[in-house]
């Protein structure tokens, strides 16, 4: 046999162990079940709130809940290297004011009240449950708590550039 004829069978051998480029491209695409890594800034009422850029990018599984609905779907279809600014209305995001997330609380509910004031962020728990909640008001009997979320109300502003996607796992 020739060289031509070991040259066109490797080639054929190689063709056949590469994925064709739509399946590549499909598997760099962001889609349910896809596992995302990105840089993120946070940008709210024009000032950066918080980033990730120079820091440890932010993974999350794609359709797992984990990120608020307005940035999760902005993010599918994306691919590895593309830039994105994605706004997020409060109703894909952390939603609006609930007046029920505002509650007095017997002062003796928090132990040592030492160091606390109005503005002062707390860490509870109702059941299992753990939750943040500010400080709105003191008394001598009661503390008055909001537990709305610190971006409720807020139209945020993400800018994202995606830094790896791996494909779903198939089930087995």
């Amino acid at each position: 046999m020739n060289k031509a004829f070991y040259g066109a069978v490797l080639l054929a051998v190689a063709t056949l162990m590469v994925p064709h480029a739509s399946e590549a491209a499909k598997d760099s695409t962001i889609r349910k079940g896809s596992a995302v890594t990105f840089d993120y800034t946070l940008t709210v009422d024009g000032k950066v709130v918080e980033t990730s850029v120079g820091r440890k990018p932010m993974t999350y599984v794609a359709g797992s809940g984990a990120l608020i609905p307005g940035l999760e779907e902005g993010l599918m279809g994306m691919k590895v290297g593309d830039k994105k600014s994605i706004v997020v209305p409060p109703e894909k995001g952390y939603g609006h004011r609930d007046p029920k997330a505002v509650q007095k609380v017997p002062r003796s509910s928090f132990g040592s009240t030492k160091g606390l004031k109005p503005g002062s962020t707390v860490i509870g728990h109702r059941g299992q449950q753990q939750f943040t909640a500010k400080i709105v008001t003191m008394d001598k009997d009661n503390i008055t708590v909001d537990m709305n979320h610190p971006m409720v109300d807020k139209t945020l502003q993400f800018d994202v550039q995606i830094v790896g996607v791996e494909p779903p796992k198939k089930a087995s």
